[in-house]
């Protein structure tokens, strides 16, 4: 297998050869990044390039690794012997098949992908250890053992929010994905916008890493909000000479509320824009 940028997907050489690293190396392939700089998205490429389905856990701050193996209903079980149903004499009508059960008894192999693992409990990813070496699990209700018909390509994206174990991380492949230089984040454009004028794109970009280099930011944009604020220029019809005309007087960035998200940073950039 040799993942690259697809005509949809552009990717660094450096993210391809992490992929590629990590499916040869049978392990799982842990993205760290800012938001909004594709994590997520890389999955479902992937999957698409290999023909093969997407399955996401998405990870919440409630989340337990058993959730992942399965889920057994006990209340739903109570409720139904309550009410003198057949199904009770059968435990396994109220076990659940959680995302690596899917994926460990998919018939092609899948794509797993374990989307924003930062966001659990810190004992979240050490619970997990045990199943991503053994590709392997007992439902203790059943009986059942569980064993992975081939071993799925297993993507795990976290926002660097919270440090990982050590343990954790010596059984992943890492890759940090740098945010992308101009020339990387105009192909990025281009794919989306393929009619995009060449002048109003080069304006755009001057002004947006204007933004991310402003000093004191809380919160930098993004690739993804780079690409809707390109969506509204089109869309309001905005010139490449407004935009060189707001960045040489200093003046407001049209539309600057698809850019900055918190009121301190628009506050900050329009102070130092008035001082300057």
């Amino acid at each position: 297998m040799a993942f690259n940028s697809t005509d949809s997907y552009i990717v660094s050489e450096q993210l391809a050869s992490a992929v590629n690293a990590a499916v040869t190396l049978q392990k799982p392939l842990l993205i760290k990044g800012e938001p909004g700089t594709g994590k997520t998205r890389l999955a479902q490429e992937l999957a698409d390039s290999l023909n093969t389905e997407l399955l996401q856990w998405s990870i919440k701050s409630t989340t337990k690794a058993q959730q992942g193996l399965y889920e057994y209903d006990a209340v739903s079980r109570l409720r139904d012997s309550q009410l003198g149903s057949d199904k009770v004499h059968d435990i396994s009508n109220y076990i659940k098949p959680g995302k690596l059960w899917q994926a460990f008894t998919a018939e092609k192999r899948p794509v797993l992908l374990i989307d924003e693992i930062d966001k659990a409990d810190i004992e979240f990813p050490n619970d997990l250890l045990h199943e991503l070496d053994q590709m392997a699990f007992h439902v203790y209700e059943t009986g059942e053992h569980i064993e992975a018909r081939q071993r799925p390509i297993v993507i795990i994206t976290s926002n660097n929010e919270k440090a990982l174990p050590d343990a954790f991380l010596r059984r992943c492949f890492f890759h940090f994905i740098q945010f992308p230089d101009a020339e990387t984040l105009a192909q990025i454009a281009q794919v989306h916008y393929p009619n995009l004028h060449q002048q109003l794109l080069e304006q755009a970009l001057e002004l947006f890493f204007d933004l991310r280099h402003t000093p004191g930011l809380k919160k930098k944009p993004s690739t993804s909000e780079l690409l809707d604020w390109i969506r509204l220029l089109v869309a309001e019809d905005i010139s490449a000479e407004q935009l060189q005309q707001s960045r040489q007087r200093n003046s407001a960035i049209p539309l600057t509320g698809a850019l900055l998200k918190h009121e301190q940073d628009i506050e900050l950039v329009e102070r130092l824009r008035r001082v300057n």
